[in-house]
């Protein structure tokens, strides 16, 4: 009866991909024919580690072999190959190999990544901009694809070559031992074609440095830190490829009289003393650049809120708004004449009037025995 493949790795059934590669590794780096020469035992050990790597890594092979075990594969290839066919070291190491030497990038037909870079813009806005959205128009440093060549990096009337060394795979390989290396094609890197008359306007390269003036829609709502993605408005791609994004992060400036938090927003308003004991309206400015008019009650105590409903922001892909909180602040008088404070001293004998503060100061008595 075979080993169970899970315990020749090392690791548990419920083990996530990532720990079942990492078991591989180590164990693959034990037992290598290079760190083991004329060792066949640690070579046979290399295959049956290999080949258990093989069927827990992919999840359909994984989910097979959990339900029925090795005889899902009978047939097929185990350790060796099947009928003992060669063993090919290079191909199972793929994936190893390709973030040890940069093989990411590569498209399925081998020929290296030639999309444009994304871009990154800064914008601030203010809070009205935010509330009511705007077109925003930004200028952004670029490259655009070369008029004059079409994007192919070739001179006018001659095209780009095949090139001779990768076929125009853009990928070339090298046996280093057992293994098989792809790399990039250094005589093309990676474009599989070459230029014998590059375009004079943009040196080859398909894009020329420009500035693009672009026009953002900012919707209604949105908030400090928001990215709003243009596709395709990034870097264009060398010799034609296909062009990267920009995106463009906002900021929210600050503003001078609204905090907004979250949908919801917050002034602060300050009243006179006789205001907040006598009552009386009084007008704020919201942000649709209209005034509200809020009645203060008689006895109005500093720190009070009154919320308007719906003069807060809007909602991002909705109708609805969030609410508006006015907070009162009772002012102190400043600068009182003589008669003024001889007016608030007569007025402070008429009578007791702070019920909060004589209740606060009498609890404090008792606290402490009078």
């Amino acid at each position: 009866m075979s080993q169970d493949y899970y315990e020749l790795l090392g690791v548990s059934r419920t083990a996530s991909a990532d720990d079942i590669k990492k078991a591989f590794r180590k164990l693959a780096m034990q037992f290598h024919p290079d760190r083991n020469p004329g060792d066949a035992e640690s070579e046979k050990k290399f295959k049956t580690v290999n080949h258990a790597y093989d069927i827990l890594k992919d999840p359909e092979k994984r989910a097979a072999y959990d339900r029925y075990g090795a005889a899902a594969f009978e047939g097929g290839a185990g350790p060796g190959g099947p009928q003992g066919q060669g063993f090919d070291f290079g191909s199972v190491f793929g994936d190893i190999f390709d973030e040890m030497f940069g093989g990411g990038g590569r498209g399925r037909g081998g020929r290296a990544d030639t999309r444009g870079q994304d871009l990154r813009f800064n914008l601030e806005i203010t809070l009205e901009q935010a509330y009511g959205g705007t077109e925003a128009t930004v200028r952004v440093p670029s490259s655009v694809s070369c008029e004059v060549c079409h994007g192919s990096g070739a001179e006018a009337g001659s095209k780009p070559q095949t090139c001779p060394t990768c076929q125009g795979r853009g990928r070339i390989r090298a046996q280093q031992g057992f293994f098989t290396v792809e790399r990039a094609c250094h005589t093309c890197h990676g474009a599989g074609q070459i230029i014998d008359k590059p375009c004079r306007a943009c040196g080859g390269q398909g894009r020329v440095r420009r500035d693009k003036t672009l026009k953002v829609n900012i919707p209604a709502g949105v908030e400090d830190g928001t990215r709003i993605r243009l596709s395709g408005e990034g870097e264009a791609g060398a010799r034609g490829g296909p062009a990267g994004d920009l995106y463009v992060f906002l900021s929210v400036r600050r503003h001078q009289l609204f905090e907004r938090e979250g949908a919801d927003v917050h002034c602060r308003v300050p009243i006179s003393m006789v205001q907040a004991t006598l009552g009386g309206n009084i007008e704020v400015p919201t942000l649709d650049g209209k005034m509200a008019r809020i009645n203060i009650p008689a006895s109005t105590q500093g720190g009070h809120q009154f919320r308007l409903r719906g003069k807060g922001m809007p909602i991002v892909r909705s109708s609805q708004h969030g609410d508006m909180y006015i907070e009162i602040n009772v002012e102190t008088p400043t600068n009182l004449t003589a008669k003024q404070k001889e007016l608030l001293k007569e007025f402070e004998k008429a009578g007791k009037t702070s019920p909060e503060s004589e209740g606060f100061f009498s609890k404090v008595k008792e606290m402490f025995g009078g």
